[in-house]
């Protein structure tokens, strides 16, 4: 039997949890002293067998079942658990998933749980937006874990940089100049922390290392903070034959382009919140990421690094 200590990774075909399942089989500091233990819904998958061909111990388990989740989670000494609002766009459903993980936990005796958290934005802007409920769902089960007193710290993503290439940051379609723009509903002042999901790992890895300083903590996982006006300069920067501008775009504009590609009307508010939380609140409430990139070792994704490489953009120059 293997002397290792076991990692069991939530979502381990995801951006987040692949991440870390990537990481703790390679990196040199890790691959020999950590075993990985991938939890997926479908083992028959492609993507599934992929990780087990990788050597990823590849289990089922079911976030509405309890009893499959202490199951997965048996021998494991840290849990990298996240949950996946978006596919549902139900709150309570999401709630409900996170407390059966800390349950299972406790259960199952895990010695460290690395929750996959957000801030709660009802509480942090006293009650202003109330919508957000893929954060606040996060924060609820992050008390949950908390009131259980298990050994836990709560990882906590930024905004991910992949969302703008092709996205908020596009060629207008009736710009005939050839105009990139990048186009968000606050003002081109407000601080963005930038997240790219491909560095989780280098975050979880910080965490594992130094588990006695981050217990009970929050680590803020972004790179930097950047305004919006710094990223279209940054843009230019590196594609100098391109012609780039920020514009804010007006709250009934933003809401018909969601609309227009289909998010019901809750989840349109939800969205229009969550950036109106950047400019009016702070992402993080306007905490500083110096404590988390004190401890962090590898170097993480810039935003330039991570235009030079997004599709939208190939080809520029």
């Amino acid at each position: 039997m293997t002397d290792k200590k076991l990692i069991t990774v939530f979502g381990a075909t995801g951006n987040q949890g692949g991440s870390v399942v990537q990481t703790f089989l390679h990196d040199a500091k890790l691959k020999n002293e950590w075993s990985v233990r991938g939890v997926t819904r479908d083992v028959t998958k492609d993507s599934s067998k992929k990780l087990a061909a990788q050597g990823v111990e590849v289990v089922s388990a079911d976030l509405n079942d309890k009893t499959s989740i202490v199951e997965a989670l048996k021998g494991s000494y840290a849990v990298f658990a996240v949950t996946n609002y978006w596919e549902k766009m139900d709150d309570k459903l999401e709630v409900q998933q996170g407390k059966n993980l800390a349950d299972a936990a406790q259960e199952a005796n895990v010695e460290f749980l690395i929750w996959s958290s957000l801030h709660n934005v009802n509480k942090l802007s006293k009650g202003a937006l109330p919508h957000v409920y893929h954060f606040d769902s996060k924060a609820t089960v992050e008390e949950y874990i908390r009131e259980l007193g298990i050994a836990a710290a709560f990882f906590m993503p930024g905004f991910y940089m992949s969302n703008l290439p092709g996205g908020n940051f596009r060629k207008s379609d009736d710009d005939d100049d050839g105009t990139w723009t990048l186009g968000l509903p606050f003002p081109g002042q407000t601080q963005i922390p930038m997240y790219h999901p491909g560095d989780t790992g280098k975050y979880v890895k910080a965490m594992v290392l130094h588990r006695d300083a981050v217990l009970g903590k929050r680590f803020l996982a972004a790179t930097a903070y950047m305004t919006a006006e710094q990223i279209v300069a940054d843009f230019q920067e590196l594609f100098p034959s391109q012609t780039a501008r920020y514009f804010e775009v007006p709250k009934d504009a933003y809401f018909a382009a969601l609309k227009g590609a289909g998010l019901p009307d809750f989840a349109a508010e939800e969205l229009y919140e969550n950036m109106r939380l950047m400019s009016d609140f702070g992402y993080y409430g306007g905490d500083s990421l110096d404590w988390t990139h004190g401890l962090i070792e590898d170097p993480l994704t810039t935003w330039k690094g991570y235009a030079k490489t997004a599709p939208a953009f190939a080809g520029l120059k």
